[in-house]
């Protein structure tokens, strides 16, 4: 099974990546699950132009590819605003409408406080249902007060990390792929072909 985490922070160093590497480290000791993490601020992706998904080439192209591959993600930013950050949006709005469908995906946010606690709700879970993928309950979030010295240091929410990557894993070993309906057939163009 391949377990991807994706952060969509810009920040070096990034409380959204310390989170996601807790979840992701707990992932990794399930027997034959295989993680990795797409780090966006490391990635050179293109900004999305509606163009068809399988015209996009090289950073941008691997990106789809490693989350088109995997089984189950954990999907992780700041809230700014009560917004996920624009680098996680630009790369869903990359993905093929039908990349996760069927697939779990676990739920991370960062903040300085727990006001944009609500935001994982409002924002992420409407996201993750458009790509018809199922998000499991109990999503995580961290304020600042969480971290300490670079290292995630709030027992209560490392534990909450680990029964998230347990419940991600568990999912995707035992439920079918099921993704609901399928949303209607919307060719994807970009303004020149259009």
């Amino acid at each position: 099974m391949k377990l991807l985490a994706v952060s969509g922070s810009p920040s070096s160093p990034s409380k959204t990546v310390l989170a996601l590497s807790v979840a992701l480290a707990r992932g990794a000791e399930h027997d034959d699950v295989h993680t990795d993490l797409l780090d966006l601020r490391e990635q050179e992706l293109v900004f999305s132009d509606g163009r068809d998904p399988a015209d996009y080439t090289g950073a941008s192209r691997r990106a789809i590819d490693d989350v088109v591959a995997a089984d189950a993600l954990l999907v992780g930013t700041p809230m700014y605003r009560g917004g996920y950050t624009g680098r996680l949006k630009n790369l869903f709005d990359l993905l093929p409408n039908d990349a996760l469908a069927g697939k779990p995906v676990g739920l991370v946010a960062t903040g300085g406080t727990d006001h944009h606690f609500l935001a994982l709700e409002h924002e992420l879970k409407p996201l993750v249902g458009f790509f018809r993928a199922w998000a499991v309950p109990g999503a995580v979030y961290a304020n600042n007060t969480h971290f300490s010295a670079g290292e995630l240091v709030d027992r209560d929410v490392r534990n909450r990390l680990h029964d998230l990557a347990d419940t991600v894993v568990t999912f995707a070993r035992h439920m079918p792929t099921l993704a609901g309906a399928a949303a209607p057939d919307i060719p994807r163009k970009s303004a020149a072909e259009a």
